[in-house]
Order: C-alpha cells, then structure tokens, then sequence
C-alpha cells in the first residue's frame, strides 16, 4: 500500500532523484554555511540541466550522472567542505568542434 500515485519514473530518472537525494544527505554532514552553500550549488545544477539537456540525449545525460557520482563520492569525504560548479557549454555538447 506504500505505492504512490505519482507518475512512473523511468530508470535514469531514478538514478538522476537517487543523486539529488545523495547530494542532501552529504550536505547534512558539513558545517551549515558549507551545507547552505552545497544545496545551493546543487539545486541550481539539477534545474539547470533540467531545463536545457535534451531527454533523449542519453549519452550526454550519462555522462552528467557519472560525473555527478564521483563529485558525490568526493563530497563524502570528510575532508572535503564544499563543492564547485564545473560549466560546460551546452552548446559543444550539440555540436562539439574538434
């Protein structure tokens, strides 16, 4: 009975609410200045690439979540007190130049 109602969330959106709530949860452990701080930087990321990823660019949104575990594993560490926003340009991500 604990199901909601909510709409089905496919596997990689699950994976991408997993890390959200990850990124809270490590933020907890850090003083309330650096957490403050870290939720910040977080929800700005997610809505960010909320709003201009495509949905069905799998490649690049795989990436973002690889990168995003590392960064949390980093953010575990008890000697690690913040973050840093990583701004790669969407646009070479369309059409990357080499």
């Amino acid at each position: 009975m604990g199901a909601s109602s909510g709409p089905r969330l496919s596997g990689m959106q699950k994976q991408v609410l997993s890390l959200y709530r990850g990124f809270l949860r490590a933020a907890r452990a850090k003083s309330a200045e650096d957490r403050h701080q870290i939720e910040s930087l977080v929800s700005i990321e997610f809505r960010r690439n909320a709003k201009e990823v495509d949905r069905k660019n799998f490649l690049y949104i795989e990436y973002l979540l690889r990168r995003a575990k590392k960064q949390l594993d980093q953010l575990r560490s008890p000697d690690i007190v913040g973050l840093s926003a990583l701004n790669v340009s969407f646009s070479q991500t369309k059409h990357p130049t080499n």
